[in-house]
């Protein structure tokens, strides 16, 4: 009887044989790997973030003339965004080191939806700036907090995996700001951005609840990480702490040559199109400016941040230097249309390339222990002259009538940006081993 009750049952010894006990040595991975689902994510709500907040340029003729104001007073509002994105900036990498990713980035995408509806409520200067101190500090994490968690989630496909996620920017530059600009032209600017700030809370607030910090989480090691564990765990982050990193040259160097970087970028993607517009294109065309960047930049997203991945870091970036000096150079020039496209895709190149980078430029410096407080910390450096930036073109042409002392300007900080990163070398070991 005893052996009948037994009949039709696996001993236990026979269920513990068939379970998988493959330690986390073997790298083993499942038929699809999580870190995909992780870059999809962060692509598509990239795709409308940045998308949403590079439509800025195409709002500001219509706050112009609704407020009957300077371009320095409108030029203000997202210069005072931009400020505050970057000290926020600090604080979400730290939180996103610290809590993970979804409940920092839903929060912040949470904030930046509810600021656009909020902005078609604005009918005074101090409103429009009130508004879009809530909006920078919605988009503070969406930088961040993405490109920390791909970073962890890959090695060997660093910067090809951050290039993806970020072509997730330039196609929302490419798409979102030619919608504005159908909207605003269909219905009026307060419309539009409310159907902006509705789009961003039904689509991004989904997409953060994939993200998952680290591969540890699952028990998993990072796509193409090598290192072995012996006790069937994942290796805990190597890299320097953030206080070992703030004390080192490179940290500094790479916090200088992206606020010139932001600085450029932040005055083009603002003033390119009223400067078009003040040659005599139509407001419709000229949006179609800032589509053609974000095209571009797609393609040198995809191209240095696989590139990066073979030729380094810092040579990646020094050769996207080498285009902004190239593209911004030409736009001294630039006086008609076809001038303006030229410029809006060599531009569209360096910007795409950039910003594949810089995540993955930080990881092979510092390594990825305090990744997003780092990123934030560059992110900071880089807003506030960026931030600066609008407001000081804006006053140039205010005081000159003119965008063209303002474009000089632009070319002398981006020479400079050139010089710092070819100063920049690897930290020693001896600096990475300190306790």
């Amino acid at each position: 009887m005893q052996n009948q009750s037994f009949r039709g049952r696996t001993p236990k010894r026979d269920l513990l044989a068939k379970i998988d006990i493959t330690p986390l040595t073997s790298a083993r991975k499942p038929k699809l790997f999580y870190g995909y689902i992780v870059v999809a994510a962060s692509f598509f709500a990239m795709v409308i973030i940045h998308g949403i907040v590079n439509t800025n340029g195409v709002f500001f003729n219509p706050l112009l003339d609704y407020f009957q104001t300077s371009r320095a007073a409108i030029s203000a509002a997202s210069s005072i965004s931009f400020f505050v994105m970057g000290f926020a900036a600090i604080l979400m990498g730290i939180l996103g080191d610290r809590f993970g990713p979804r409940i920092v980035l839903s929060i912040g995408t949470a904030i930046f939806g509810l600021g656009y509806i909020l902005l078609s409520q604005v009918t005074s200067l101090w409103q429009l700036y009130l508004v879009f101190i809530i909006i920078g500090i919605g988009f503070s994490p969406s930088d961040v907090v993405p490109l920390s968690v791909v970073v962890r989630w890959f090695v060997k496909r660093r910067g090809a995996m951050s290039g993806i996620t970020k072509v997730g920017t330039g196609l929302g530059m490419t798409v979102i700001p030619v919608v504005a600009s159908v909207l605003i032209a269909r219905y009026e600017w307060r419309t539009a951005v409310v159907i902006l700030g509705v789009l961003v809370l039904v689509t991004a607030i989904p997409l953060a609840q994939l993200l998952k910090r680290d591969p540890r989480e699952m028990g998993l090691l990072p796509d193409g990480e090598t290192q072995s564990n012996t006790n069937g765990t994942a290796p805990s982050e190597a890299g320097l702490s953030f206080r070992q990193a703030i004390r080192t040259r490179q940290l500094w160097l790479v916090c200088g040559f992206y606020a010139t970087l932001l600085f450029c970028a932040q005055s083009v993607m603002i003033h390119v199109v009223p400067y078009a517009v003040d040659l005599g294109v139509s407001q419709t065309i000229a949006a179609s400016l800032i589509a053609v960047v974000g095209g571009s930049s797609i393609i040198g997203r995809l191209v240095m941040g696989f590139s990066s991945d073979k030729i380094g870091r810092k040579r990646g970036i020094l050769i996207c230097f080498l285009i902004l000096v190239t593209a911004l150079s030409w736009l001294q020039v630039a006086r008609e249309l076809w001038m303006l496209y030229v410029f809006a895709a060599i531009y569209g190149f360096n910007h795409g390339g950039f910003f594949a980078q810089i995540s993955p430029l930080i990881a092979w410096l510092f390594g990825t222990r305090s990744q997003g407080t780092l990123l934030g910390v560059v992110i900071f450096s880089g807003t506030f002259f960026g931030g600066l930036s609008p407001i000081f073109t804006g006053w140039i042409f205010d005081v000159t009538g003119s965008y063209r002392l303002a474009f000089f300007i632009l070319l002398s900080v981006a020479i400079v940006g050139l010089i710092l990163i070819s100063l920049l070398k690897p930290i020693s070991q001896e600096v990475r081993n300190e306790p």
